[in-house]
């Protein structure tokens, strides 16, 4: 081993030298821009910040002090505000432990970490989202902990720089806190007296102190939902009035939300017009007062997307931007206690309000539908209520299973739109299951409803309610419907001969979805290759195929079914086939426009040519 070889191992085997710790350098400017873009919605958090640490800061002091006094004062003018609170105030070793340094906060110090739930900033970011507003900030502050202190004056730039003096005490005489902010260049409109009151009003209407701006109250107690009314109809009027001014629209009722275990104490309103369930709901929050967010999204469970909130609660977390919800498991036990709200809301309206309910249902019967599918309580209760399509009209599943004795259903619309004219004309009822949720709900009426039969209508099903010809009547017409059979074939439709009501309905299209699946297929087959229509040719199945049922009491296919050229009778049979087609509201297909068109041009040719014959 030579010298140098036993140098670098003796090196690598000594106590590695200890290093100095360095801290981070914090470029104040970049750290604000990431605030302004990224953090926060909007440069208006500034005031939410100010009167939240103006809160707090009485509520730190009357801690000590129950009979402090509580007020905060806001002026504005000339690109520059002031903010007086008379909170607990800071010491000069205050000011350099708690404002000069970035993410610390006074309520992590001071044995105050138990009581933290008793304020509104948990984050220690304070004073710095100022700077997305204010180039200068200017704090005096006074200690009522420790009276004998001077007043202390803090000046901070948005460049990093800041600077700490003592002052007289004829400068502070009293405990508390003003601060000073300047405007930077472009943003002075976020200091004017009006956008300030405004901001002021928005954030803080509920919170617990005398807070104004100049002369103007803010805070506006108790909360609309907590204050004495003379009558519930007054009430009722009260709290719409307030929705109005919140949301922009006249609720068609509210829903008290009063949590005491979760500290939650608000309203919901219920929209008057229906929205998508897809939409996320933007509900507004207030944290002890203070104006959380406006686009709560995940307060309430996804059902309950017919209603919008307002409240106030003292026990969910926010994010570090104070401007949405932590997900923990106190916001998911608060939603699941909100749900039950409005579920026993819907249970009250079935029990004692059944107009309101109707009325509510007639907009939102969709969402309550939503939670019935999964909640078995609110199934039996609202499902005598919920408005379905069948061909009795527009009735409640309890109505209609009181009319017949099988409750009928289809799962799409159309299938529906196919049998619903004939059906009805029969004597068979049928509910349209088509649309989001109907055929889920109808297949779970037994349980609510024990002793109803319930069956999903098909083709077969309509075909054995429709009276059949006389076998020698179906017998004389053999040729007619093996020339019309003939031209369906292709397109994989039979033709059946049946007498039914009403008389003017010469032609019915039915099939299932088994046989739409291997048409499907069988198109399919035609267009793939070797191999993909071998392996779509093992596929195939026994299904039923369509059929195209012909109405013998119709005059109009009396008078086809006595034509004798077989050419004419398949224009005519793929004229009644293309008129069932639409009847039913059913898709073409290219092949069935396509036979459409030539059933058209047939027919024109052949009036055409006989008024040539003529003339």
């Amino acid at each position: 081993m030579d010298s140098q070889t036993s140098q670098s191992s003796q090196a690598s085997q000594s106590p590695q030298t200890p290093q100095t710790p360095h801290s981070f350098q914090v470029d104040l400017r970049g750290l604000v821009d990431l605030l302004s873009h990224h953090l926060y919605s909007s440069p208006k958090v500034y005031l939410r910040e100010l009167l939240q640490n103006a809160v707090d800061a009485i509520t730190a002091r009357r801690a000590g002090e129950p009979g402090a006094p509580a007020r905060v004062r806001l002026y504005a003018e000339d690109g520059a505000l002031r903010v007086e609170d008379s909170g607990i105030g800071l010491t000069e070793a205050d000011v350099h432990s708690l404002l000069a340094t970035i993410g610390r906060s006074s309520k992590r110090s001071d044995g105050l970490r138990e009581a933290r739930s008793d304020f509104l900033g948990q984050f220690g970011i304070g004073l710095l989202a100022c700077f997305v507003v204010a180039e200068r900030i200017r704090v005096v502050s006074r200690s009522a902990r420790t009276p004998d202190a001077p007043p202390v004056e803090w000046t901070a730039r948005d460049d990093g720089s800041y600077t700490v003096r003592t002052l007289p005490v004829t400068d502070r005489p009293e405990p508390g806190t003003t601060v000073y902010l300047t405007a930077r260049p472009g943003a002075a409109e976020w200091l004017t007296p009006e956008r300030v009151l405004t901001l002021a009003r928005d954030f803080g209407s509920l919170l617990p102190y005398d807070v104004r701006v100049g002369e103007e109250a803010v805070t506006d107690l108790p909360a609309p939902w907590d204050r004495s009314y003379p009558s519930p109809a007054a009430r009722r009027v009260a709290l719409a009035r307030h929705c109005h001014a919140l949301f922009g629209f006249t609720p068609l009722d509210s829903i008290d939300l009063d949590v005491p275990v979760a500290g939650v104490r608000g309203v919901a309103y219920v929209l008057p017009q229906a929205v998508s369930p897809a939409q996320r709901a933007g509900h507004r929050v207030h944290l002890k007062g203070m104006l959380l967010t406006e686009r709560a999204e995940q307060l309430l469970p996804d059902w309950a997307f017919f209603v919008r909130c307002v409240l106030d609660t003292d026990s969910l977390r926010p994010t570090a931007s104070r401007e949405s919800l932590y997900e923990d498991e106190t916001l998911a036990a608060v939603r699941e206690a909100l749900g039950e709200r409005i579920r026993s809301w819907l249970t009250s309206l079935a029990a004692g309000d059944p107009e309101r309910l109707a009325a509510f249902l007639s907009v939102h019967h969709l969402g309550v539908k939503s939670l019935a599918r999964h909640d078995a309580e609110m199934l039996r209760t609202m499902l005598p209520w919920l408005p379905f399509e069948t061909t009795d009209g527009r009735l409640s599943l309890e109505e209609f299973a009181q009319r017949h004795p099988v409750v009928h259903f289809t799962r799409t619309v159309e299938e529906y739109r196919q049998v619903a004219p004939i059906a009805s004309a029969q004597g068979v009822g049928v509910v349209n299951g088509g649309y989001t949720y109907d055929s889920e709900l109808v297949e779970a009426l037994p349980k609510v409803r024990p002793g109803t039969v319930v069956a999903e209508l098909d083709a077969d099903t309509v075909t054995a309610h429709l009276d059949g010809v006389d076998a020698d009547v179906e017998l004389a017409l053999a040729g007619f419907l093996a020339a019309a059979r003939a031209k369906l074939d292709p397109l994989g439709c039979d033709v059946v001969l049946r007498a039914f009501h009403p008389l003017s309905v010469p032609a019915l299209h039915l099939d299932d979805r088994a046989a739409r699946h291997e048409q499907a297929r069988a198109e399919a087959q035609e267009q793939a290759d070797d191999l993909w229509a071998g392996i779509l040719g093992s596929l195939r199945g026994s299904a039923p195929r369509a059929r195209l049922v012909l109405n013998h009491l119709n005059p109009l296919v009396r008078r086809i079914s006595a034509l004798g050229d077989p050419e004419l009778i398949g224009t005519a049979t793929e004229s009644l086939y293309g008129q069932a087609l639409l009847m039913a509201q059913r898709p073409l297909r290219p092949a069935d426009s396509a036979l459409l068109n030539r059933a058209f041009i047939g027919l024109l040719e052949w009036a055409t040519h006989g008024e040539g014959e003529q003339r």
